[in-house]
């Protein structure tokens, strides 16, 4: 039986991860406390929380919500990110850049989207899927584009009908006005 503090970090977790659509477990070392918090507050801004946790625990966490986590993803120091789909997102998205790749302290070892566990491959795939704002974009472009191509479409035969028009005037204009008789 977990003691009274286990059972309050227990209970913490089961209610925060318990209502997370997204989560990307990571493994790191050697994190200054500055280093971290600037981690903790750029996922913040896009709607991420960090928590830092005891592997048994969020293993018995997760195991409640029907994954069973392999031993090398929740080994070493463990945190987890959190938050909506999107959150986790920006979360695989942001422990991919440049700059945390470049520290080597923080890897990325799983994570969970929408119900389904995922390896630490899958996670980091996570980072090449775009923005909200960019597939409503995509979505847009590719609704609009069949009636643009439509209307384009119909409005070709009259113009290429005007534009022919245009060019037997213009012909005529330059030879004197003067209609071929026919």
């Amino acid at each position: 039986m977990p003691n009274l503090v286990n059972r309050l970090v227990i209970k913490e977790l089961q209610s925060e991860l318990g209502k997370a659509e997204g989560m990307v477990i990571v493994g790191f070392g050697g994190l200054t406390v500055k280093e971290s918090e600037a981690l903790r507050n750029a996922l913040a801004k896009k709607g991420a929380t960090l928590s830092l946790v005891r592997n048994s625990l969020a293993r018995l966490v997760l195991a409640e919500r029907g994954f069973e986590v392999t031993p090398d993803m929740l080994a070493g120091n463990t945190a987890i990110a959190y938050g909506d789909a999107e959150a986790a997102i920006h979360a695989s998205k942001m422990l991919q850049t440049a700059e945390v790749k470049k520290a080597n302290k923080v890897q990325i070892r799983g994570g969970v989207l929408e119900g389904k566990l995922l390896n630490a491959k899958d996670a980091i795939a996570l980072a090449d899927v775009p923005d909200r704002k960019t597939l409503n974009g995509k979505l847009v472009s590719l609704l609009v584009s069949g009636p643009r191509s439509l209307a384009m479409l119909l409005s070709a035969v009259p113009s290429a009908e005007a534009r022919l028009l245009q060019a037997r005037a213009d012909q005529l204009e330059k030879s004197g006005g003067a209609a071929p008789a026919s």
